[in-house]
């Protein structure tokens, strides 16, 4: 069969790591995940060899995995002269005899170049298509010469799946602001909006941006505003171009659309 009842009790052990992978892509994500939980894997340089993982919780490709005590990897050292990216990666193992499978951190280290770093290639690999190998990147590690930099993170730490959020964000040519409000994958939004020019502003792209936690899904969501006219195009990275003219008047926006 290939129905199961994947929860339920069948009188033997079936419950199996391909399971909960597709379960949990298809409730979250088949992108890999990091929760806001604990330390959200917060990186530092103990020393200029030693880079530190705090406690975080996430997810590769389905299958949850966390650190509940800081972790260590070792940074090979730089070399005078040269530039290296160096990433850290979660690293997925499935043993091909016994099955058995296991997450441990890894470096995957670049290339030294005298003028430009770039990032080392992270193999790609599909769990569920049988890989017994896959990375999830979490931090850039920047070296110049022999000197360490600052950390970069990789990923944006999500919040538990229910979390409601309201944040207040200004909008572009305006003394007003719209309220962006998320629960779970649905981001309203609700405001009074005074735009202070007229058409000169038509097509012109936003300063800001909305934040990335209530950014939508798709690649452009758009807010209409029909008593005057014009619409808030909203992009997948977060920027926003009026469309039409406002005639300087005030409105009430209301729409809302899906996001990550």
């Amino acid at each position: 069969m290939t129905i199961e009842l994947v929860d339920g009790k069948a009188g033997v052990a079936h419950i199996s790591s391909e399971d909960k992978a597709i379960i949990h892509q298809a409730k979250f994500s088949k992108s890999d995940v990091v929760f806001d939980w604990g330390d959200a894997f917060k990186c530092s340089m103990s020393s200029s060899n030693r880079a530190t993982i705090g406690t975080g919780c996430a997810s590769i490709q389905g299958l949850d995995w966390h650190i509940t005590a800081e972790e260590s990897v070792t940074i090979s050292n730089g070399s005078q002269g040269m530039k290296r990216n160096d990433i850290i990666c979660a690293h997925y193992n499935r043993n091909p005899k016994t099955g058995n499978e296991l997450v441990e951190l890894v470096v995957l280290k670049g290339s030294p170049n005298a003028t430009a770093a770039a990032d080392p290639k992270v193999p790609s690999g599909k769990i569920l298509s049988g890989a017994v190998d896959a990375y999830m990147p979490l931090w850039r590690i920047p070296l110049d010469g022999i000197t360490v930099g600052t950390p970069v993170r990789l990923f944006t730490p999500r919040g538990a799946l229910w979390d409601s959020v309201t944040q207040q964000w200004k909008p572009p040519y305006t003394q007003n602001s719209i309220s962006l409000c998320r629960v779970g994958r649905i981001v309203t939004v609700n405001g009074n909006v005074k735009f202070v020019g007229s058409g000169v502003q038509n097509y012109t792209m936003a300063v800001e941006t909305i934040p990335e936690a209530f950014r939508p899904l798709a690649d452009q969501s758009i807010i209409s505003f029909p008593s005057c006219g014009f619409s808030l195009l909203v992009a997948r990275d977060g920027k926003v171009q009026m469309l039409g003219d406002p005639k300087a008047a005030y409105s009430t926006a209301h729409g809302c659309w899906m996001t990550e």
